[in-house]
């Protein structure tokens, strides 16, 4: 894994079983994602900008493999890379982790999209560059 981010834990995260609910996990894995995005291609503004032109990302998948609770934390830290770059789409590897322990890893499919027409597109060149120089692929 080569970027780590912090997210916080909030109130609501918990469940009445005293840990972080698992549906809570994908929001986690969400903001460590733009995070990367943000930091690592610059793209805040093609990215997340709800309406207008210009390329936008999308999930195609989600699979998520939990090793132990979360319980009694305020942050979670969760590193991510991504290692290989589709025409249109590429896999992002996550490890959560409660200090140095890994209490779950995941992976998402990111589908990059032209907003206008509504449908894939193939990954920008300078997200492609920004990537394979970031990552070392």
């Amino acid at each position: 894994m080569t970027f780590e981010t912090a997210v916080a834990v909030r109130y609501g995260d918990i469940d009445s079983y005293g840990h972080v609910n698992n549906a809570t996990y994908g929001t986690y894995l969400e903001e460590a994602r733009i995070d990367y995005l943000t930091e690592v291609i610059d793209a805040e503004t093609d990215v997340l900008a709800a309406e207008g032109a210009g390329t936008g990302i999308v999930i195609a998948s989600l699979e998520i493999e939990f090793e132990r609770p979360l319980r009694d934390v305020r942050t979670v830290d969760i590193e991510l890379s991504i290692q290989r770059l589709g025409t249109t789409s590429f896999p992002v590897e996550y490890a959560i982790r409660d200090g140095g322990d890994t209490v779950a890893t995941a992976e998402t499919t990111v589908v990059t999209y032209d907003r206008e027409a509504g449908e894939p597109c193939p990954i920008p060149e300078d997200w492609r560059e920004a990537i394979r120089e970031f990552e070392g692929i």
